[in-house]
């Protein structure tokens, strides 16, 4: 078999050697990423076996290694876990014994949302600066108001006047409260190893409480995933965010799905992770508003009458800070929300060294 390569490893493009008999002498990690199978399986099976349904692109290959020929195809669609995926295909004939041809799979799909990412990123982080320098600015004159309808609280006769001015007051702290929620996420993360499944099992606990006997969650763990660095209390806020939506959007009568995966090889905002911790949070509610699906996150826009517009604005913001992503999918019937966190090195996400049993007190 061939060994790997170094440059090949690197790449986030699914690279497959293939022999004369069109087995796999070579894959690198984005192509188990891509074929959702290991290394282990690959090598040595043949692209029909790995990738069945799709003879006649395996027609088309064995053409190729004939021909001593390559292709390129800017769209093609193959059928990978059941599922069609339209890739951009490059195969190209080499002589690196036993292998006869290249081929780099690259998913169109993935080069758009990560476009679409950057941009969301770059508008949100604006869209966010301006927000905060909106809050500041109404906080101050809301002091004013508040102050100004309590004075004249005293001076009104009577007390069916005073219910006006108990309406400014409560209505102005609500703004109040409203600012403050606008401008906390600007405070510094503490950065600790966390298990991810401690901060599932905490939100699991906070929705059910607020939900007794009518909503049900389900859990579906992978329990070899590793710690990573983060801020617990912005993770436990964001996945909190979501998973409230969710149980908000069915009235809190329902089933909500806390799914945690694995996922390797991932490029988040152009950088490139080996490892990240993928954690899914899926209802069985009505969906998300056709109208609200491409500014569903973004402040003060929500669907839900009496809502702020902020729970999921925050949880992105929470996410970003962790050079994470969140997305997600809806259809009626089924709402599933993606958030993915980059294993980093604890000394990139600000944290020095772990702690030893030494530092315990």
């Amino acid at each position: 078999m061939t060994q790997p390569f170094p440059g090949l490893e690197l790449l986030s493009t699914a690279v497959l050697m293939l022999d004369e008999a069109l087995q796999v002498t070579y894959a690198n990690p984005a192509a188990e990423t891509l074929l959702a199978h290991g290394r282990k399986h690959l090598l040595g099976a043949s692209f029909e076996r790995v990738v069945p349904g799709n003879a006649r692109f395996a027609k088309r290959l064995a053409q190729a290694v004939a021909d001593d020929a390559g292709f390129s195809e800017n769209e093609l669609t193959l059928e990978i876990a059941g599922q069609p995926v339209t890739l951009g295909c490059v195969a190209v004939p080499i002589m690196e014994e036993p292998a006869r041809l290249l081929l780099e799979l690259r998913e169109l799909d993935q080069q758009i949302r990560i476009a679409r990412e950057a941009k969301l990123v770059e508008h949100q982080q604006a869209n966010r600066e301006l927000i905060r320098n909106l809050a500041h600015e109404i906080k101050n004159p809301l002091g004013g108001i508040r102050g100004a309808a309590q004075l004249l609280e005293r001076e009104l006769p009577g007390p069916e006047l005073r219910e006006f001015t108990q309406v400014i007051v409560k209505e102005a702290d609500r703004l109040q409260s409203l600012m403050n929620r606008l401008l906390t996420q600007s405070r510094l993360p503490q950065i600790e190893m966390i298990n991810v499944h401690e901060v599932m099992e905490r939100v699991r606990t906070l929705v059910l409480a607020e939900h007794p006997e009518v909503l049900a969650v389900r859990r579906d763990y992978d329990v070899s995933l590793p710690d990573l660095p983060g801020d617990k209390e912005s993770l436990i806020q964001a996945v909190l965010n979501v998973a409230r939506n969710a149980a908000q959007a069915m009235n809190g009568r329902g089933q909500i799905a806390f799914r945690t995966r694995v996922a390797r090889q991932v490029t988040i905002a152009k950088a490139r992770y080996r490892l990240a911790v993928a954690v899914e949070i899926e209802d069985n509610g009505p969906g998300v508003p056709e109208n609200l699906a491409d500014k569903i996150f973004y402040p003060l826009v929500t669907g839900r009458e009496g809502g702020s517009g902020l729970g999921l604005s925050l949880a992105q913001s929470y996410v970003h800070q962790h050079q994470g992503l969140i997305e997600f999918e809806s259809a009626p019937g089924r709402t599933c929300f993606t958030i993915l966190l980059p294993v980093r090195n604890p000394a990139e996400a600000g944290l020095a060294r772990p702690p030893s049993e030494s530092d315990k007190p």
